[in-house]
């Protein structure tokens, strides 16, 4: 049998070109699928957009050390923020102190019957990360447990966060 017969080679190129229509289209399927699957999540939900007096959305500026662990008593620990948008209330500057309780545990576990209505959808905290906030102050009208400032020396009003949704642009 004689494979290189003009017969054989029109056959190959056919083939050829079916395999990469198909691999074409599998390619645009998968894009398109993965392309849906993360749309953009602004942070807003109903506990956010009512809790509080004051709601924002802010980019974590940093964690100054580390979180102590939880064993031994619950805490609230202040981080710093940078206010990217106010959406109701009022805040003063563009950095806000923010006091978050027990920050080791997800939001969505957080609440329990020493912190009061507390929560959000937010897993964990990152520097640089962007957080949409419901707020309220100040911060020993609403907290009266340890608190760890590394800002103490900095004036500015501490909030005590209520809800902590994280944004993903």
């Amino acid at each position: 049998m004689n494979t290189t017969s003009p017969t054989h080679y029109r056959i190959a190129r056919r083939a050829i070109r079916g395999c990469r229509c198909h691999l074409t289209t599998l390619a645009f399927l998968a894009l398109a699928v993965t392309s849906c699957s993360k749309k953009p999540s602004t942070g807003t939900d109903i506990q956010v957009a009512t809790l509080g007096s004051v709601e924002v959305t802010g980019r974590l500026l940093e964690i100054p050390g580390e979180f102590p662990a939880n064993d031994l008593y619950n805490y609230a620990y202040v981080l710093k923020y940078r206010v990217l948008e106010v959406h109701r209330g009022k805040v003063d500057g563009e950095e806000i102190f923010v006091a978050h309780y027990n920050p080791l545990k997800p939001r969505s576990s957080v609440q329990d019957e020493v912190s009061g209505k507390v929560g959000g959808s937010l897993k964990t905290f990152k520097a640089g990360e962007t957080h949409r906030m419901a707020l309220e102050s100040p911060l020993d009208q609403h907290w009266m447990g340890g608190i760890i400032d590394k800002y103490f020396g900095q004036q500015g009003v501490r909030y005590w966060a209520l809800w902590t949704d994280g944004v993903q642009k």
